[in-house]
């Protein structure tokens, strides 16, 4: 089989239309300051083979390295990530006459679907020669960058809320990341960590604030297409929605699918996100052109406790371009489903990766979705850092 080559070509704003050279270190535009995205030369790419090929390769997300940005093998930074199992959930009392599936991200290294962009943005910042990274992150994002950090021999640092769950924390120290806790939401962690690292020269690798995360998230949309082929394709993908990048990565991904001429029906994208903090289905709801922050901000779930995600613009245009929607729950919700896709179907799901589960019955009760479709449900991240018994007892009366 020949060398795999990266076919990456540049690097584009789509809020001014600003072209950036992807060659070296580059943070949002310097134009706008809005996210920079990696466009590739796609007419390179033979399709009909680069499809075919693919069941010859190794089962990681390296495996789709033509549309990925890492250009030298030696720069990757891998642990083994990807490919994750897709489970038939079978016939639920809940929606009825729908077939269900799940995606389930709980299962790679660093415990949670972070492990995605954090391989790919290390391994490019890597090869771009940095020497110093850092992460405001909710609990999972921190995890993984400490980890690939690591992998990768580089130094890093992550702003974490006070209220992060101890085991990440843990986790964070444990991969030899420095950790700061700071008073607040991941918004406050941001702020914090940006203006701490103003002056030591070290790269944020804060969601949509750098091109390549969304490159790694992007392969979740890879591989839904590949493990389920041609009829099997969900109609509907339901997505825990935080900082919302997997969102825009999966659109990203279909999109280029779609130009390859692999693709002809795009599945409808779900924001799920707890009721006491969603502002991407706010905006959708209203039809806004971009997120407000939420005020006061509260969730037993940390990765979705983003009051004020970046580059909301994208995200919402990641939802409406497939004519999807959203949905939100209370936390109750969110922690029954926790308890129900452990005991009913031995899945191990963090709150964010059990809201999907939830939503399914309401979006089915709305006629979201409907009998005869296929939804799959995505499982961020594993259930394990968190104990079901002590959220039932939080969230008792909720509801």
């Amino acid at each position: 089989m020949p060398e795999l080559r990266s076919l990456i070509d540049h690097l584009e704003c789509r809020a001014c239309g600003a072209v950036v050279a992807a060659d070296r270190p580059v943070g949002t535009c310097p134009v706008c300051g809005h996210t920079l995205f990696a466009e590739y030369r796609l007419d390179r790419l033979d399709a009909a083979r680069w499809r075919s090929d693919l069941s010859q390769r190794s089962a990681t997300l390296w495996r789709y390295r033509e549309l990925l940005p890492v250009e030298h093998p030696e720069a990757i930074a891998s642990l083994g990530e990807g490919f994750s199992a897709i489970l038939d959930l079978g016939d639920l009392a809940e929606a009825p006459g729908i077939r269900v599936s799940l995606k389930d991200d709980g299962g790679l290294p660093t415990g949670s679907f972070k492990a995605r962009g954090m391989t790919v943005a290390v391994s490019r910042a890597r090869e771009l020669g940095l020497k110093e990274l850092f992460v405001p992150s909710a609990g999972n994002a921190g995890v993984a960058l400490a980890a690939y950090s690591a992998r990768a021999r580089l130094p890093a640092r992550v702003y974490l809320p006070e209220e992060t769950p101890a085991p990440m924390v843990l986790q964070c120290r444990q991969y030899g990341a420095e950790v700061v806790r700071v008073p607040g939401t991941i918004r406050e962690a941001g702020v914090a960590a940006r203006a701490a690292e103003a002056a030591t020269g070290a790269f944020d690798m804060s969601t949509l604030r750098e091109p390549y995360r969304v490159e790694g998230k992007k392969t979740m949309g890879l591989e839904i297409f590949e493990q389920l082929p041609g009829d099997d394709l969900p109609d509907a993908i339901l997505y825990p929605t935080g900082g919302g990048t997997g969102l825009v990565g999966m659109a990203k991904a279909f999109g280029e699918l779609r130009a390859l001429g692999l693709l002809e029906r795009v599945p409808r994208l779900y924001a799920v996100q707890p009721a006491g903090c969603a502002p991407v289905v706010r905006a959708l709801r209203e039809g806004s052109a971009r997120v407000e922050p939420w005020e006061n901000p509260r969730t037993v779930a940390p990765g979705l406790l983003v009051p004020a995600p970046f580059a909301s613009e994208r995200i919402l245009e990641a939802v409406r371009s497939t004519h999807g929607g959203g949905v939100t729950l209370d936390d109750r919700e969110i922690v029954i489903a926790m308890r129900q896709l452990a005991d009913r179907h031995g899945v191990s799901a963090s709150p964010e990766g059990a809201a999907p589960y939830a939503a399914l019955a309401r979006l089915s009760r709305e006629g979201a979705v409907r009998p005869g479709e296929h939804v799959l449900l995505y499982n961020t991240g594993s259930g394990l850092p968190f104990s079901i018994d002590a959220l039932e007892l939080a969230t008792r009366g909720a509801g």
